[in-house]
């Protein structure tokens, strides 16, 4: 009786094992799937590498390398004159902090306002809520280079916090048309919409008011979403190009995207090239690691979720 009790006890358990095992992969998928996976490696992985190997080389070197797998292999004559002659050409230091200055305070003005908006719209209940939010997202179809030309004309007729009139050949030109972001606001809202809202009641009850839930209980819970926009954001920030050209005269106030095309004016060696481009790479590897853990539990959770 007590074998016959303790077999029918065991059964759920012995059936959960063997759903496991029949979930597990099959060697040969496992080994396709590891082979897949090296092979996009390598196609996204070897350009990255060949430019931070020939930054290194001389332009001879580099062509001469170009024929055989030494172009992605650090042989040779190397050596940091590259760089070197990156800082000597130009003003790299002052592209490379307008870059940085321009993408930090586009990212963090963009996390404030984004998640204010995302907050009120997921959180709040007002009349027109699902109107204002189909009309944000409807702005995502519009290409930027559609709204480039009104969007110069109009930043060129408001008046500066000086008193003057237009905001070309700013920093703020550079920042401020870029911290709203619909595609910002629906992730953000995507992930407030799945935090349970029992928590807004038991803080309203402690006398708690909106802004005080958002600050002390929703953003606190919002980790992942949080490093997932700052990483969408920053890239386009810092990857700007015809927008910097179309409203930036000066030589000081130019990101290093748009440096890169004024460096590449000055007939400089190829090595150089590589070597400037590998300057400007690292903050984005740099920016993703970093949050890449947070991005990917964003994503699964509620960035592809509606």
């Amino acid at each position: 009786m007590t074998t016959a009790i303790s077999h029918v006890a065991d059964t759920p358990r012995r059936k959960a094992r063997r759903n496991t095992l029949e979930k597990r992969p099959s060697p040969v998928s496992v080994v396709f799937s590891t082979l897949f996976r090296l092979v996009l490696a390598l196609i996204f992985g070897l350009p990255l590498v060949f430019m931070i190997v020939s930054s290194f080389k001389p332009d001879l070197q580099i062509f001469a390398d170009l024929g055989s797998f030494n172009a992605f292999l650090p042989v040779g004559d190397l050596n940091f004159d590259n760089y070197l002659g990156v800082f000597d050409r130009v003003p790299f230091a002052t592209f490379l902090m307008n870059s940085v200055l321009i993408s930090v305070s586009t990212v963090a003005l963009g996390l404030v306002v984004n998640s204010m908006a995302a907050f009120a719209l997921s959180r709040m209940t007002f009349k027109g809520q699902k109107w204002i939010l189909g009309i944000i997202l409807a702005t995502l179809i519009v290409p930027f280079e559609t709204m480039a030309l009104p969007l110069l004309w109009w930043v060129n007729t408001l008046p500066y916090f000086d008193g003057s009139q237009g905001w070309l050949d700013t920093y703020a030109v550079q920042i401020m048309p870029f911290v709203a972001n619909a595609f910002s606001i629906y992730l953000f809202y995507q992930y407030f919409d799945s935090i349970p809202k029992e928590l807004d009641e038991a803080a309203r009850v402690d006398g708690a008011g909106w802004f005080r839930i958002y600050r002390s209980v929703i953003m606190p819970l919002a980790g992942p979403a949080i490093a997932t926009v700052a990483i969408l954001t920053f890239l386009p920030a810092w990857n700007s190009y015809l927008w910097p050209l179309m409203v930036v005269q000066s030589e000081e106030l130019r990101p290093a995207m748009v440096g890169i095309d004024y460096f590449k004016q000055l007939n400089v060696s190829w090595g150089q090239i590589m070597a400037y481009a590998s300057i400007i790479t690292v903050p984005v590897l740099a920016m993703f690691i970093a949050f890449q853990r947070a991005f990917i539990n964003s994503i699964a959770s509620s960035g592809v979720k509606g």
